[in-house]
């Protein structure tokens, strides 16, 4: 896989991985793939997998997500139209994209986003991710419509499950689902946070995936 390809290309024979959001399935397909070399699996806001028995997926979703993620493989089409507009908007101005978001944000989200330095971030990781095409975007939306491709009950390596209670673009309960299946899992839900508050708290996480694994 490409994580394998890169960690070989730097000499890496062990790694630890972190994924926010969207990228935490891809976290923890990596920890279910790569166990002889992931040591550590941080995963903060997460989707659980959409087939997820006996949780309420798009239980406290905002709209623009489950217009996005719910619907018969047809309605895609029309996700991806959408989704090219927006890029295309984006590509010309990346502050368009928490514009459009903004609406959907908890007080807690906005909070967060109003610092200057998270919101330079996003707004370069906005930029950066439709800057040839928007089809990495479409890609993601596309797998989380679909089966993960492993059960997260087989993934072996310490996991942090990291969520804000008050997060509606992934609930919560995705990370409690999560954490009910994974057999090396903690879960951390902050009653006062909500989905950008991961940014905020990614260094302490980067430190528990750095430490001794005898330390807890």
């Amino acid at each position: 896989m490409d994580v394998a390809a890169i960690a070989d290309f730097y000499g890496h024979d062990e790694f630890a991985v972190v994924g926010r959001s969207g990228g935490g399935p891809h976290a923890l397909a990596c920890a279910a793939f790569l166990a002889n070399r992931v040591s550590r699996a941080a995963v903060l806001v997460s989707l659980a997998p959409r087939e997820a028995d006996g949780l309420d997926w798009f239980g406290g979703m905002t709209d623009s997500n489950v217009d996005a993620y719910a619907g018969p493989a047809g309605r895609l089409d029309r996700v991806i139209a959408r989704l090219t507009a927006i890029a295309d908007s984006v590509r010309d101005d990346p502050a368009r994209l928490l514009a459009m978001l903004n609406g959907e944000m908890t007080d807690d989200d906005r909070r967060v986003v109003a610092d200057a330095g998270i919101r330079l971030g996003l707004m370069r990781a906005y930029a950066e991710a439709v800057r040839e095409s928007p089809y990495g975007w479409i890609d993601d939306v596309s797998a989380f419509r679909a089966e993960w491709g492993f059960d997260p009950a087989a993934v072996s390596v310490p996991v942090l499950l990291w969520h804000g209670e008050r997060d509606v673009f992934s609930p919560a309960s995705h990370s409690r689902w999560l954490g009910a299946r994974i057999p090396d899992a903690m879960v951390v839900v902050k009653s006062d946070a909500a989905h950008f508050d991961a940014l905020s708290v990614l260094p302490d996480i980067l430190q528990w995936l750095i430490a001794d694994p005898d330390s807890g």
